[in-house]
């Protein structure tokens, strides 16, 4: 996972920050990017920065980065324009370069003065990639206050969660306390990647990217600054402790309400 600044409404400086921070050989199968990293979280501004997929840069640059580095790509999160609307989209990529396909956020941040809801339009559905036979879910940022997504890919088969966040430096509980109970409650490694570093308007991001085992283990953090961590996630070990603790088949068919009014 690539934890970065992102200059805000830059996508030129933050390609040229990515290519630098990705310089030399990376030792990995699958390299994650963090929300927005293209255009930094300043909702004003993802119209003047949004990308076509006809002839955008952002994904020309990632699909030569993976070619070049042999590495599968979950590409963050750009701005894509299509239709007349705008989308807060991840894009994948396989090890040759070849675009897999798009993730759009499904739910949409706009509170405490944020108006995602205000420029972009939410994503229909869940999207799981399989890469080198490994099946990863993909959330953007706020997807993560909502574990009925995470629980719709552990049922479709999925072996690692990604979370892709821009995620504020006043909420560092929420952050960590979410990313570990989706994985555990889930029985599946997380990919927890946020940007770091300064936004505007003395608005900051939190840093703190975290890879989570299916136990709710840190295994991997990159707490402040810029960087790559890397970390080997052991399916065979998850696969073994599922089958030891079943809880999916513990799941009740229904969970309707029955309120007890007494006087």
């Amino acid at each position: 996972m690539l934890q970065m600044s992102s200059v805000i409404a830059d996508v030129e400086a933050n390609i040229n920050k990515v290519r630098e921070i990705t310089k030399g050989k990376l030792d990995s199968d699958v390299l994650v990017l963090p929300e927005v990293w293209t255009c930094g979280w300043s909702c004003s501004n993802f119209i003047n920065t949004a990308q076509d997929l006809s002839d955008s840069v952002v994904l020309n640059f990632l699909s030569t980065l993976a070619k070049s580095k042999n590495i599968n790509i979950i590409g963050g999160s750009f701005i894509l324009k299509k239709d007349n609307q705008y989308y807060n989209s991840c894009p994948i990529f396989n090890r040759n370069g070849k675009f897999l396909g798009l993730y759009n956020k499904m739910h949409l941040y706009s509170y405490y003065g944020c108006e995602e809801g205000k420029y972009i339009t939410k994503g229909e559905n869940p999207l799981m990639i399989n890469l080198d036979g490994v099946n990863f879910g993909l959330t953007i940022c706020y997807d993560i206050r909502f574990p009925e997504i995470y629980r719709a890919y552990r049922k479709a088969g999925a072996d690692v969660l990604i979370n892709c966040a821009a995620w504020g430096s006043n909420k560092p509980i929420p952050w960590e306390m979410m990313t570990k109970s989706r994985a555990i409650e889930n029985q599946t490694y997380m990919v927890a990647i946020t940007q770091s570093g300064y936004i505007e308007n003395n608005e900051y991001n939190l840093g703190e990217s975290r890879i989570i085992d299916y136990k709710g283990e840190e295994l991997k953090s990159i707490m402040k600054g810029e960087g790559i961590v890397t970390s080997e996630l052991n399916l065979n070990e998850m696969y073994e402790f599922r089958d030891k603790c079943r809880i999916l088949e513990d799941i009740c068919e229904n969970y309707e309400v029955k309120a007890l009014c007494v006087k």
